[in-house]
């Protein structure tokens, strides 16, 4: 009996383990690794003085790729050749630098990864891993801080350079045009801040740039600059202050070309606002032309009327330079334009705004008496239009009232353009709201104010809603505006001509100071807001 009792539980146990071994189970996987990969060496070593070789390798504790190189990576002195770094598009433990340039004697090399080296599994970088080598006996050790911010809107871009050019017997205003800096560094995504390590003594010329061809050279036509008026001497304790604006171009012409068979266009860069354009060519006496500088856009429209022709020769002056182009103009087959008009509101209409009627087509008289506003109780409202014939519209003026909806109507023949043409019937809606739909707000201005300047609410994005100008101290109000979050800015308007001015590097020219509330101001329906904004030098 116990030897069956005993048999029953041997069996019993093998049973159960048998079972146990055999039940599936899901693992934890255990905590996400969020360690960075671990550097253990690197060959030649860190800080080397004397460098020969063309080849670094740097030795990790995993498994690493490389994310976003290009941007990350950043060589002080610049090289003229990209080096080889693998692994590219794969993994391993080893990261391989191949320098393809000829290094310069007796200078201190950094690259700094930035944050490109992550592991494998997680992603997890490795933060600004920096290599320095020097092709001479010792490594330069000195450093230069900052600050850089744009010289318009509150933030700053991402990926500026900041770059040290030694002034020598080499160095020119125009050499951060021509060729790379002595050192290079670069905000990346994460500050604002910056730091130059391992420069040697000397005096410099500071520079920030929004690189966007990442050639390590201005392009006054793309990039955004900043600049220290003053020589830097190195070694220094100052931190620096570098504000980045984009230059108007210098002025510059397009190839004109038919944009339509009774319209050429001529682009240019720069200022334009001198610009004159002559056809040389003969043109018969039947044919009317007229030039129109086309809304929002460096561009001057000759309009014309069609005739059969197979060129037309132009000489455009611009007096301003002093400077006249000579084009010889083919025409092509083109289509013809024919009037478009386009309201700049539809819907809603906010007291504070202007009714205008745009026109792609230059116009030449508008008969009031084709048209008429009517309330929505069909009573006839009193306005006035008038013809603005450099923005090429036509402008309204009436009372406007709450809760109340406009139908402007114009009748056929109310507008006529250059070619004779003129509109069919149209109408226009707009619809206004109840002042308890919109907030006041009232902005006091307080510490280092100076006069004149211009005070504007913007959105998030730093576009323009509305803007107040001041020669003297007074309350700034703003009353029935939109609900919604804006931005306070001073623009402190030095030259008196009522807007932001840009700076020029050549003519060593800052941009006009710009100072920001400190904080988003909300807005919401019927409110009424008091912010005070004390400026500081």
């Amino acid at each position: 009996m116990m030897r069956r009792f005993l048999a029953g539980l041997f069996l019993f146990f093998m049973v159960s383990a048998l079972w146990q071994c055999a039940k599936r189970g899901s693992p934890t996987g255990g905590p996400k690794d969020e360690a960075p990969p671990i550097l253990l060496r690197s060959d030649p070593d860190n800080m080397t003085v004397n460098f020969k070789t063309n080849k670094i390798k740097l030795y990790f504790d995993e498994y690493v790729k490389l994310e976003n190189l290009q941007e990350q990576l950043i060589v002080s002195p610049p090289l003229k050749y990209l080096p080889e770094i693998t692994p590219q598009g794969g993994t391993g433990k080893v990261v391989e630098v191949t320098i393809k340039d000829t290094l310069k004697e007796n200078t201190t090399y950094t690259f700094n990864f930035g944050q490109s080296i992550v592991d494998n599994n997680e992603g997890n970088p490795y933060p600004f891993l920096t290599y320095v080598f020097s092709t001479g006996d010792f490594i330069d050790s000195l450093t230069l801080n900052g600050v850089v911010k744009d010289a318009l809107n509150k933030k700053a871009d991402d990926f500026i350079s900041v770059m040290l050019y030694e002034i020598d017997s080499m160095y020119t205003d125009s050499t951060v045009f021509q060729r790379p800096p002595n050192y290079i560094t670069n905000t990346l995504d994460s500050a604002i801040i910056f730091k130059i390590s391992n420069i040697k003594e000397g005096r410099y010329a500071l520079f920030a740039l929004k690189d966007e061809a990442k050639n390590n050279v201005f392009d006054q036509n793309t990039d955004k600059i900043g600049f220290v008026e003053d020589t830097i001497s190195i070694p220094t304790d100052s931190t620096y202050l570098l504000n980045l604006f984009r230059e108007i171009p210098d002025y510059n012409l397009s190839v004109p070309s038919f944009a339509a068979s009774n319209k050429i266009i001529f682009g240019y860069y720069g200022d334009g606002k001198e610009v004159k354009i002559e056809p040389m060519s003969a043109l018969p006496d039947t044919v009317r032309t007229k030039v129109l500088r086309e809304r929002d856009k460096d561009t001057l429209n000759f309009w014309f009327t069609p005739f059969e022709t197979d060129s037309i020769l132009f000489t455009v002056t611009n007096e301003a330079y002093q400077r006249i182009d000579t084009f010889n103009v083919k025409t092509r087959k083109v289509a013809i334009d024919s009037l478009v008009l386009n309201p700049n509101f539809r819907g809603t209409y906010n007291f504070n705004d202007s009714f205008h009627i745009a026109a792609n087509i230059p116009l030449t008289s508008i008969d009031s008496t084709q048209i008429q506003v009517i309330d929505k109780d069909s009573i006839p409202v009193p306005f006035q239009v008038d013809l603005d014939s450099i923005e090429n519209k036509v402008d309204f003026d009436f009372e406007v009232e709450p809760n109340q909806t406009y139908n402007i109507e114009l009748l056929p023949g109310a507008i006529t353009d250059f070619f004779e043409g003129t509109n069919d019937s149209l109408l226009y809606s707009l619809s206004t709201k109840s002042p308890a739909d919109y907030a006041n707000l009232t902005v006091n201005l307080e510490g280092a104010v100076t006069y004149p300047l211009i005070l504007q609410l913007t959105n998030e994005q730093g576009e323009t809603q509305i803007e107040q100008y001041a020669e003297q101290p007074r309350a700034f109000q703003f009353n029935n505006i939109e609900p919604g979050i804006y931005i306070v800015r001073v623009i402190f308007d030095t030259n008196q001509n009522r807007k932001w001015d840009t700076g020029n590097f050549l003519q060593r020219l800052q941009p006009e100071k710009v100072s920001y509330y400190p904080k988003p101001i909300e807005l919401r329906a019927n409110w009424e807001m008091i912010e005070t904004f004390t400026l500081i030098e």
